[in-house]
């Protein structure tokens, strides 16, 4: 399967709880998919609001015939730096997740030890205002293998459908 079939296939099965946005996204991505949720509690009428909460979560996907170090850290950083430019912490605020998918026919060793190793987190005023974690996954399309940080393992199960 090529990258850009694997890559309509993530695509199609993000629209349904996704807004997807192929035309439009950032710079070095091929696609970014956007996910807001907010939830209220009230008791009775609802100007007696006793919680809300609201969780984002960016998904940006970058496509490659192939994938070295240097690459994988130039997207690495403008993954957590675009995600990070769309948090606004405020009272409401409990989480925005950013997730990197990169497809590739091949992907150096290096580059798939360096993104297995990814940790980045980020709480607002000691997690009052919410937090940001950060999932990593990457798919050689030309094996069918693909490597993962600790958060983005619970991808493996999207990437083995496909």
């Amino acid at each position: 399967m090529t990258v850009d079939e694997t890559l309509a296939k993530l695509l199609k099965s993000y629209r349904r709880y996704y807004n997807i946005d192929a035309e439009s996204a950032p710079e070095p991505f091929a696609a970014m998919a956007v996910f807001h949720t907010h939830d209220e509690q009230f008791f009775l009428v609802k100007a007696a609001t006793l919680a809300e909460a609201e969780a984002n979560e960016y998904v940006f996907f970058a496509t490659a015939a192939h994938i070295g170090l240097d690459d994988m850290r130039k997207l690495d950083e403008a993954a957590w730096a675009e995600g990070m430019s769309r948090v606004v912490p405020h009272a409401n605020h409990r989480s925005t997740d950013i997730v990197l998918i990169v497809l590739a026919e091949q992907i150096d060793a290096d580059a798939a030890d360096y993104l297995k190793k990814c940790r980045r987190y980020k709480s607002y005023r000691h997690t009052l205002q919410g937090w940001s974690h950060y999932s990593t996954v990457a798919m050689e399309t030309s094996t069918g293998s693909f490597f993962c940080n600790r958060r983005g393992k619970n991808l493996k199960k999207l990437f083995r459908n496909i």
